[in-house]
This record gives C-alpha cells, sequence and structure tokens, in this order.
C-alpha cells in the first residue's frame, strides 16, 4: 500500500471514531441510540461521556493528519 492509501484509511478509522464519539455523547445526554462504543467498554464504567469526547478528540487528530499529508 502507498502513503496516499493509508492516509485514506486513516481518515475512515477518524469517520467511524467521530460517528462513534457523537452516537456516544448523544447516549448519554438523550437517552437515543444506545450503540455506541463508549457504553459497552467496561473499563469506561462511569465515564462514557469522556470516553466519547475522546473518541472525538481522536478523530479530529486524524483528520488534521491526513490533511496536513494531501499536499505532499
Amino acid at each position: 500500500m502507498d502513503k496516499k492509501q493509508w492516509w485514506q484509511i486513516l481518515e475512515v478509522v477518524g469517520a467511524v471514531a467521530l460517528f462513534q464519539g457523537a452516537a456516544g455523547l448523544v447516549h448519554e445526554f438523550t437517552g437515543w441510540l444506545g450503540w455506541g462504543l463508549a457504553g459497552h467498554l467496561a473499563f469506561l464504567d462511569g465515564h462514557e461521556v469522556y470516553g466519547s469526547l475522546a473518541m472525538i478528540v481522536l478523530a479530529i487528530a486524524l483528520f488534521a493528519a491526513a490533511e496536513s499529508q494531501k499536499g505532499n
């Protein structure tokens, strides 16, 4: 695989992390969308909001890394 494909994979992983983080926050604040990843991880018991926020921050970092390499 070349570099371009790796950066595209990072963008996809970032999109999944963003979606899961947003779903986790929606679930914690409204009770909807109970299928988010943060709610199913045992080590995040009681800290699901922080886990969801961490996934969103991870997604932003992945998007920034992929965007910085698009010109190269």
